[in-house]
């Protein structure tokens, strides 16, 4: 895939990395949405035909409202993912990493008439090719991007076993390794578990097999296992 990675930083402090979505999969989504459109229209049609002129009339309001109001509603009200977009995985954001505020969806939606131009959305995608977060003219106005969804992390699986409290305070980073330590062991030897279970020997005073299984327990009481 042609995508790539953007980092933000939280106002915590923490980076936060997501993967833009490119052209091929932006393409299939707008494809995605059309097709929806074009159903509604249709079956609009069919049944305002009977109502003549008028009926025509209301077809070309309805028409006009949807393609103008159909990405905003869904990317305000969907957190920022119309169907097409959903369906392959993807959602706009602001560039900051929050999620898109009306104003923004509304200017990035208005442009594409602009983003359409001569045909078939030409200066959209040249814009897409020649930026690295693969915005078009609308989301360069509008301060948006296009990302894919992460998929939210459960709790690390552990191994089965009790709980232990840590017999002294250990930071964030080091809390995450006793945990992935802990989850990753079941995966590798267990000669090469006790190999890296030796290094923190410090925090558990205890060596080969029992270290490994004094790590188990702390990950246990860390995940609140108690």
């Amino acid at each position: 895939m042609l995508d790539t990675r953007h980092t933000f930083e939280t106002p915590e402090g923490i980076d936060l990395g997501l993967s833009i979505a490119g052209v091929v999969v932006r393409a299939q989504a707008w494809l995605f949405d059309l097709i929806i459109r074009i159903i509604i229209y249709i079956s609009f049609g069919i049944i305002l035909a009977y109502l003549g002129r008028f009926g025509m009339g209301l077809l070309l309001i309805i028409i006009f409202i949807a393609e103008w109001f159909y990405p905003v509603l869904f990317e305000m009200l969907k957190e920022g993912a119309t169907p097409g977009k959903r369906r392959m995985g993807i959602r706009v954001i602001n560039d900051n990493g929050t999620p898109v505020t009306w104003s923004a969806s509304i200017v990035r939606n208005l442009l594409r008439t602009v983003d359409f131009m001569p045909f078939m959305y030409g200066l959209g995608l040249v814009s897409i090719l020649i930026n690295r977060d693969f915005k078009r003219l609308g989301d360069l106005a509008a301060g948006t991007l296009v990302v894919y969804e992460e998929e939210a992390r459960g709790a690390p699986q552990l191994p089965p076993g009790d709980a232990e409290a840590l017999p002294r305070p250990l930071t964030l980073e080091e809390q995450q390794a006793v945990l992935e330590f802990t989850e990753r062991s079941t995966r590798i030897s267990p000669e090469r578990s006790e190999e890296l279970a030796a290094l923190l020997e410090p925090l558990t005073g205890k060596e080969g097999e029992e270290a490994v299984k004094q790590l188990y327990r702390y990950a246990h009481w860390l995940q609140g296992s108690v």
